[in-house]
């Protein structure tokens, strides 16, 4: 069993810390909150003092925070991570960033001899408490394996998508036709229901045609149709309207640099930023059905 460090506990980075205990791994927690940290001491886990002290002697690190910022400082600053790492450990960066961050952050560990890997996910923190995440991972062929053994305990699906930085262009390609998707349902669903169609039976008609796709299939949007999707819990999410508009920000960034003119991205993340603004923010990204009904 491998000597663990996980650093950001919040709504993704607990339940997956969890799982990474439950294969039986040996896991040393860092977060700012106390209670977070507590919480995995109780199952298990020890307590650093800090995100270096957490590294020290691991076998692999993985970082879950909140944006580039977090994660340049932690792994770049002064008494960073890259300064205590073995040579022979796996970071494992999972939070979700700009791409250059991650590229800069891979440059400096191969500049070192040091192994690392941005590995964002997908799924939401349902799929982080069953272990079913998607991993797009981006940094050396080589580390990979390595780096799918222990990401095996926190997914199903684990991809290697190219050199540093392609797991974070990877995530934004993904969740900007996530984003796309959920509204054109919403759009079909509220459609069909005006015109005096059961949602619950047009989503069946459309599951076994051409418009078939995962909000429909996954995460329906209507209220009802399926009992245990946040729209059927009052929205709670599941991923929130904060969360989907920091990644369609970010996704836009990636078609801006590349030359990409992203009109359906620019579009759903205008639509979304109203829904945020109208004090949507926490609550899940499949709400954007309701300004609809209004």
């Amino acid at each position: 069993m491998a000597h663990v460090g996980f650093i950001g506990l919040g709504n993704m980075g607990s339940p997956m810390a969890t799982n990474i205990l439950k294969a039986g791994h040996e896991l040393t927690v860092f977060d700012l909150s106390a209670t977070a940290c507590e919480a995995l001491v109780a199952l298990g886990a020890k307590r650093a003092q800090s995100a270096a002290d957490a590294a020290v002697g691991a076998d692999y690190v993985i970082t879950m925070l909140p944006a580039g910022q977090q994660v340049e400082s932690v792994y770049l600053g002064e008494g960073g991570l890259l300064d205590v790492l073995e040579t022979t450990a796996v970071a494992l960066d999972c939070s979700t960033i700009d791409a250059d961050t991650a590229r800069r952050v891979g440059a400096v560990a191969a500049e070192r001899g040091l192994r690392f890997m941005d590995t964002p996910v997908s799924g939401g923190v349902a799929a982080a408490h069953a272990g079913t995440l998607a991993f797009m991972c981006g940094g050396p062929e080589h580390v990979f394996p390595q780096a799918e053994t222990l990401l095996a305990t926190m997914g199903r699906a684990i991809f290697h998508a190219g050199p540093a930085g392609a797991g974070q262009v990877a995530k934004g390609c993904n969740n900007m036709l996530l984003a796309v998707h959920m509204l054109g349902t919403c759009e079909a669903l509220e459609m069909g229901a005006r015109n005096g169609l059961d949602p619950a039976v047009l989503s069946q008609i459309m599951l076994a045609s051409s418009g078939r796709n995962w909000s429909l299939e996954v995460y329906n949007p209507y209220p009802g149709v399926m009992p245990e999707a946040p729209a059927s819990r009052d929205y709670t999410p599941g991923f929130m309207v904060d969360l989907m508009v920091k990644d369609l920000t970010l996704a836009l960034d990636i078609a801006e640099r590349s030359g990409v003119n992203n009109a359906m991205g620019r579009l759903a993340k205008t639509l979304y930023e109203q829904h945020q603004a109208a004090g949507n923010g926490k609550r899940d990204f499949s709400s954007i059905l309701e300004p609809l009904q209004q």
